[in-house]
């Protein structure tokens, strides 16, 4: 097996439990390997620090996979997808639910998310790749799905020298899978849909909301398919409004609402949520609850002083409308926006929307995209309930 000798004081790293090393902090490389391999990691005076795949022409050139001297096998495999759904079994549903969160369950850049009789399947490391056939038995094994889809159709697998694909792994796959999600009927389209076909990590947060809209008038903005303002119509609200740029989301979502039999208290608009706010602003409207939860309006370190305004707006605009003593449910899911950033941004567009503000909560992913304390990539999603008064 090829070393990976890392240059002096990068080990630091390793110690502190960062699943991740750079291409810049490794030395060199003795011995023959090709991109993918696994790698012994060691320090710069040659001492065995971890196993991790190597592709060279990767920015995070080294993904732990343990930091024993132990082979990583078909049987290491199963060991692993058998903890990660184990650990799962405790608390969630597991037919809505995200089974394997990559580097978070010691299975670097592998995702893996559960709708109804469906797993679908995402790997975004060519090392990881060799193991699919292994990842899909150990998944057959625990979960007795129905199908298995791929998702790899996403471009950060060419940085890794791997193709964009999609296809069944395993058994029968539907166009559409229905899901329950806290007793909310959903149709995930896993094949066409936005990354695995529906996003599992505001599970926890959308619950939350049910004390604040029984009874209210809620804005979802950037609704996608209609995940919180069904939440809302199931919880009690008397009329939502969901948006979205999308005519497809909001078809699909209308969709939602009716397996739901929501259709006559939830609609969707098809609209720039930037701009509806700003239009019902100037018209003076109001609302007990608005949500909003955008997509990622950064993905590297370097848009965050724009993604950080584009924050700013949206939240104060939301602000401005919110009756006295409603409530505001703002949130982001970009990982470069830290959460005490996120909530300055939010401070900051009550100063200026005039409004106080009383936190309810300030959560994150739910507890089966867990957060590893030496990783803080890991933690992305910031969501906050804020009470407002003017």
């Amino acid at each position: 097996m090829a070393k990976a000798v890392l240059n002096q004081g990068r080990e630091k790293r390793v110690f502190t439990g960062h699943p991740w090393i750079f291409r810049s902090d490794i030395h060199h490389v003795d011995g023959d390997f090709i991109p993918g391999d696994m790698v012994d990691v060691v320090s710069s005076r040659g001492r065995f620090l971890a196993k991790a795949f190597y592709n060279p022409s990767s920015q995070i050139a080294l993904r732990i996979m343990t930091e024993k001297e132990e082979p990583v096998d078909s049987a290491f495999i199963h060991r692993r997808v058998h903890e990660a759904v184990e650990y799962r079994r405790t608390f969630a549903d597991l037919h809505s639910c995200r089974l394997i969160f990559a580097e978070s369950d010691r299975l670097p850049a592998l995702i893996v998310d559960s709708f109804g009789d469906v797993l679908v399947l995402q790997c975004l490391a060519l090392g990881m790749e060799r193991f699919k056939k292994d990842i899909v038995d150990a998944l057959v094994e625990e979960m007795h799905p129905r199908g298995i889809w791929e998702r790899n159709d996403v471009p950060v697998r060419r940085l890794e020298g791997l193709d964009e694909c999609t296809g069944l792994l395993y058994g029968e796959v539907p166009d559409r899978v229905e899901m329950v999600e806290n007793g909310v009927h959903f149709l995930v389209d896993v094949k066409e849909g936005q990354k695995t076909g529906f996003f599992l990590d505001q599970k926890e947060n959308r619950a939350a909301i049910a004390p604040f809209v029984t009874g209210q008038r809620v804005l979802d903005c950037f609704t996608h398919t209609g995940s919180f303002a069904l939440h809302a119509g199931y919880y009690g609200a008397s009329e939502v409004t969901g948006v979205d740029i999308s005519a497809y989301a909001c078809a699909f979502a209308t969709e939602n609402a009716r397996l739901n039999h929501l259709e006559d208290r939830v609609h969707f608009v098809e609209a720039n949520a930037f701009d509806l706010l700003s239009e019902k602003s100037r018209q003076g409207e109001t609302w007990d609850v608005i949500i909003l939860d955008p997509p990622a309006f950064t993905k590297t370190r370097a848009q965050v002083e724009s993604a950080t305004r584009g924050y700013k707006e949206i939240n104060l605009r939301a602000l401005k409308m919110v009756r006295p003593g409603g409530y505001l449910v703002t949130c982001s899911c970009s990982q470069h926006i830290h959460p005490d950033a996120f909530l300055d941004i939010v401070r900051d567009a009550a100063h200026d929307a005039r409004v106080r503000l009383r936190q309810v909560e300030y959560r994150t992913q739910g507890k089966d995209h867990p957060i590893l304390p030496a990783a803080p990539e890991t933690q992305y999603l910031k969501c906050g309930i804020f009470q407002v008064f003017s």
